[in-house]
């Protein structure tokens, strides 16, 4: 398996990362032991990506499981420190994992509370990765292209947020930290307060990329190619659509998009199906699975540096890893960028 740098925390890190949103929701605590034991034993891979709010699609009720069932994976496993192990905090009001009176915002009591959660349910003392889930401010991100307006905002700012952040860091909390959903100004706000602050600087940012949704190229990618700040693209399979399986309004059983309708305007709108299939039919012509070459294509962008892949069955597994092994070429390159050309960034 190809590595990569983790931006410049010396870490290097597999380019497909083992997603585990799903743990809790769609999959069991046994099936996800399963996928742990088959990517990290038999496959090598170290890196696994997770949140306090997971499993999604977020349930009050259900919260926190996907960290508990990785915790206790762990605690059977004893694998602890030949695994990179990331997870985020998230501003949003669906929490309750968090013994709280304030409002789940990106303040300094918030995040000490969420990082300390986070430790016990992963039955770790550290993280590897502490990202921030999305910001607390106005602006565009989610399946938002643009900001219309900026009114009076009572949100706690980049600074504090990064402040406390550090504070984990310097405390052995957290190892490095990264940010996720973020647009070019806020990225470089990061950035800039690490250095007229003396802050730390992040090493990640975890944004959206697939065939149909290449907008990190305007702007992000620049920015992570100078500053050296690696980009973990998820949704790269836009939940699953661009293996083609909802095509022709298909519904297969037990798939996420015929259990939950939540996101599915923003990864598998109408407008989209006439790019989704000529993705499809191209990798047919050449003898690859879809989700292969929807992952192999974000695999080789050289502002990539990892893939979080996600799947609710071992046979998903494979695919989605074994893609992380695959090269393009050009004749399939040149056929994506055609599609592209014609048919430019039609999902969120």
């Amino acid at each position: 398996m190809k590595t990569t740098s983790l931006g410049e925390s010396g870490l290097e890190i597999p380019i497909i990362t083992l997603g585990t949103m799903t743990w809790g929701q769609q999959n069991t605590e046994e099936e996800a032991h399963e996928q742990l034991d088959y990517a990290v034993d038999e496959r090598g891979i170290k890196f696994l990506d997770s949140a306090e709010m997971y499993p999604v699609f977020p349930e009050k009720s259900k919260q926190g499981r996907t960290e508990t069932y990785i915790g206790n994976w762990l605690k059977k496993r004893g694998k602890r420190d030949h695994l990179i192990i990331a997870s985020k905090v998230s501003p949003t009001s669906l929490m309750q994992t968090r013994k709280q009176s304030s409002p789940p915002r990106l303040d300094r009591d918030n995040i000490r509370r969420a990082i300390d959660g986070s430790l016990e349910r992963l039955q770790t003392d550290y993280l590897d990765l502490y990202q921030v889930h999305w910001p607390e401010r106005t602006t565009n991100f989610f399946g938002v292209r643009g900001v219309q307006d900026i009114k009076d905002e009572q949100t706690t700012p980049i600074e504090e947020t990064l402040d406390a952040i550090a504070e984990l860091q310097k405390e052995g909390k957290i190892r490095h930290i990264g940010i996720s959903n973020e647009t070019p100004w806020g990225m470089n706000e990061y950035l800039r307060l690490a250095r007229e602050k003396v802050l730390p600087k992040i090493v990640s940012i975890q944004n959206q990329y697939s065939l149909t949704n290449r907008t990190y190229e305007i702007g992000l990618s620049e920015i992570s190619l100078r500053e050296n700040v690696a980009l973990l693209a998820y949704s790269v399979l836009n939940m699953g659509v661009l293996t083609g399986k909802y095509l022709d309004g298909a519904r297969p059983e037990g798939a996420r998009f015929t259990i939950f309708d939540r996101n599915s305007g923003r990864y598998n709108p109408p407008e989209a199906q006439e790019a989704i299939r000529r993705y499809v039919e191209l990798a047919k012509e050449n003898n690859l699975d879809p989700a292969t070459m929807a992952i192999a294509f974000a695999c080789q962008q050289p502002f990539v540096s990892s893939v979080i892949i996600g799947a609710t069955n071992l046979d998903q597994l494979k695919v989605c890893i074994d893609a992380g092994e695959v090269e393009l070429s050009q004749d399939v390159l040149d056929g994506i960028e055609k599609i592209h050309e014609e048919i430019p960034d039609i999902t969120n």
